[in-house]
């Protein structure tokens, strides 16, 4: 079996794609350099991320896969799943030599395990577009620091700028060391350190940075949440399946 070693890119895996079927290389294992660990009895290929050869990968899928298959397969690759990228590239390798409408048999692992992570990440970003929470900072831009399993933050752009197009908003992965910053006419990727001033935890930002109303808001939403809570209703296990504890971090009603 080949060692493919990509540089963990959507362009890079794409790639790897490309070179398998030049190389026409036989089994393949490929491997993210952020997993691989060296192995001196064991010969590797170093994928080299080329644009165009991603693009021409990219278009042979979408003739054969469609729209919403396309999707899937760059949801699963956000997952950052060393075992997905596997998957990923297996599974062009199935949709290229067979037949149209392959990419319906599930009884292929490979395309059943792409369907599969491509829901659990389209999950992920669901309850990040549920759960995320802002705060005004004292010169007007609304920020939010978020932590997910999956690296959904490219999936967040249509739903935020959509909804909140009319303001100046930051939402930033404190995993993956990225974030988004909208700034009424377009949505950029940017990095920053935190200061003393700007903690990483969660929402936590400094009294300094934040809008003076802003503590005003959140006693005003915590105020709502008790009001409209029953406790004679309450259902701590069905809210749980609802709102998992893991996402309570986001939620200001949560928070002491």
């Amino acid at each position: 079996m080949e060692l493919y070693v990509f540089d963990g890119t959507f362009e890079g895996l794409l790639s790897a794609v490309f070179e398998m079927y030049q190389k026409k290389a036989g089994a393949v294992k490929l491997v993210s350099r952020a997993h691989f660990y060296p192995d001196a009895f064991q010969e590797v290929f170093e994928v080299i991320s080329e644009d165009e050869k991603a693009r021409r990968v990219w278009a042979g899928l979408s003739k054969k896969c469609g729209k919403e298959w396309m999707m899937h397969f760059y949801k699963a690759f956000l997952s950052e799943q060393g075992a997905t990228f596997q998957d990923l590239l297996d599974f062009a390798r199935y949709i290229f030599d067979q037949p149209e409408g392959a990419v319906e048999n599930y009884g292929n692992p490979h395309v059943l395990a792409v369907s599969q992570m491509a829901r659990k990440v389209h999950r992920e970003k669901h309850r990040m577009e549920a759960f995320i929470r802002f705060q005004q900072t004292s010169d007007g831009i609304y920020y939010a620091h978020i932590e997910p399993d999956f690296n959904v933050l490219p999936l967040l752009i249509r739903h935020f700028r959509d909804r909140y197009a009319d303001q100046k908003w930051i939402i930033y992965d404190l995993k993956r060391k990225y974030g988004l910053f909208y700034d009424l006419e377009k949505v950029e990727e940017i990095t920053f350190e935190f200061s003393q001033e700007m903690s990483p935890a969660l929402n936590a930002l400094s009294q300094q940075l934040l809008d003076p109303k802003e503590e005003l808001y959140t006693l005003l939403w915590k105020d709502y949440f008790r009001s409209v809570n029953i406790p004679s209703r309450k259902n701590m296990k069905l809210h749980i399946r609802h709102v998992p504890r893991r996402y309570w971090k986001y939620l200001s009603e949560k928070q002491a």
